[in-house]
This record gives C-alpha cells, sequence and structure tokens, in this order.
C-alpha cells in the first residue's frame, strides 16, 4: 500500500488517498484514532460509478462513521474509473440498458454477464486492501462491510471471516447463483430496501432477504426509490456497526 495524498478535513478527519498495485483507494481515520486505541473498520462498498463520482457520498459516510470512532476504507472498482474497462461487462450494461429502455424484462443472462465477473474481480482485491489496512497503525478489527454492489457483499460475508458484520442495500440486480451463497452468510445483517426502487424486483429483493443463513438479520425498507433513501437510515445503519463491531 503506497499512500498518495493526506489532508485533514474540518471535523478532524484525516483523509489518505491510496494505491494498492494499480488499486486506487481512500482511506479515512478519526482523529482519535491511536494505535493503542485502534479504530474498527468498515470497508465501503459502492456501485460501479467511479471512485471521482461517488466521493462526495462516500466521504459523508465516512465523516459520519468517523464521528462514531470507526475508520473507513474504499477501493476503486475493477473496471470503473481510471481502470481497464471490462468489455463483457460494459456489453452487460449496455443490454441491460437496452431491455429497460424498451420496457422488457432482464434476463438472467445479462443480469450474470454484468455481475458475476466484477464480484470475482472485486472480492480478492477488497481482501488484499483489507491485508493491507490492518497492518497500518490505528486500525484494528473487528471489521465490517457497508453498501455497494450486494453481491460482492454477500461473497466477502462468504469467503472473509475477518467480516463481522454487513449492512447491504438492496439495490442492484443479483444473479440466482448468488441466492445459494446467501445461504452460507451468517454474520449479522442490516439490510436497505427502497420499496419503490424504478430499476430492481422487490420481490427478488424480499426473496434474497428471506434467503440469508444469518440467525440475526434486520431489513429496514423506506418508501421511495433508488435515490430516495432517507437521511435517518443512516443513523439506523450506524447504532447496527456500533452494536456489532464495538
Amino acid at each position: 500500500m503506497h499512500f498518495t495524498s493526506e489532508q485533514h478535513l474540518d471535523d478532524g478527519v484525516i483523509e489518505r488517498t491510496f494505491t494498492l498495485g494499480e488499486i486506487p483507494g481512500i482511506l479515512w481515520t478519526p482523529g482519535s484514532a491511536t494505535a493503542s486505541a485502534p479504530a474498527p473498520l468498515i470497508l465501503l462498498g459502492h456501485p460501479p460509478l467511479g471512485l471521482r463520482t461517488m466521493y462526495p457520498r462516500l466521504a459523508g459516510r465516512a465523516r459520519h462513521s468517523a464521528a462514531e470512532g470507526f475508520a473507513t476504507a474504499t477501493i476503486e472498482l475493477p473496471g470503473s474509473g481510471d481502470r481497464p474497462r471490462l468489455p463483457a461487462v460494459d456489453q452487460a450494461r449496455a443490454a441491460l440498458r437496452r431491455a429497460m429502455g424498451a420496457g422488457e424484462p432482464v434476463s438472467d443472462e445479462i443480469i450474470d454477464a454484468l455481475i458475476l465477473p466484477l464480484v470475482d474481480k472485486a472480492v480478492p482485491e477488497w481482501r488484499a486492501a483489507l491485508d493491507a489496512l490492518l497492518s497500518l497503525p490505528g486500525i484494528g478489527g473487528p471489521v465490517g462491510y457497508s453498501g455497494g454492489v450486494i453481491s460482492i457483499g454477500i461473497r466477502l460475508a462468504v469467503v472473509e471471516p475477518r467480516i463481522a458484520a454487513a449492512g447491504l442495500f438492496a439495490g442492484s440486480f443479483v444473479p440466482r447463483s448468488m441466492f445459494e451463497e446467501a445461504r452460507q452468510v451468517t454474520i449479522p445483517l442490516h439490510v436497505l430496501l427502497q420499496w419503490d426502487d424504478e430499476g430492481n424486483d422487490r420481490q427478488a429483493a424480499l426473496d434474497l432477504f428471506d434467503a440469508f443463513g444469518s440467525k440475526e438479520k434486520s431489513l429496514h425498507a423506506h418508501m421511495g426509490g433508488h435515490t430516495g433513501v432517507p437521511q435517518f437510515a443512516g443513523a439506523a445503519a450506524a447504532q447496527f456497526f456500533t452494536r456489532h463491531l464495538k
């Protein structure tokens, strides 16, 4: 991990950009984090829109988490930002847009081609980032995962034992094969669902929640579309992570 910049934000949060090989990322730590009292870590997931586009929302989430005593970090997803494109995924995304624009059902083949290659590439990168982050002074476990492409969160929850809790957003298409992986998830879950999400299948989101194998899981459904997540939903997620990571 190579740090490329550092700045101190107004609320005392330290923001550092880094590269992990060729993967860009950002780390936020509360000003109170010290080697003798390491901050628990939350990995901030996001949709594949690029860190530049997502930065305002990610930084807002990070600063809110820092106020609760958490360090947070994110990395650029494969095929996003300045990273090399994934042509097959781009083709699937174009097919998805055509189907939705024509009011046609989105086929399983399109969903698989769009999501599964991203999961296969992103999860090992998240795990490598976690190795590097937990080696830094002032950061320690347990670790949480928050938001982003829900299938990435599912796979991480299955294969990464250092992740102790996850907050997932049921706002992206999910391949059918991920339902079987969801049955293997056992960590506590906080799942957010926008009830009128225009781009996603509500029943599929409910079926996915039912499939999760976790003994402790909660579904927080709110009226409104994909971008209509109420502000108070963030406070509920913060309480969830405080309960399970501190």
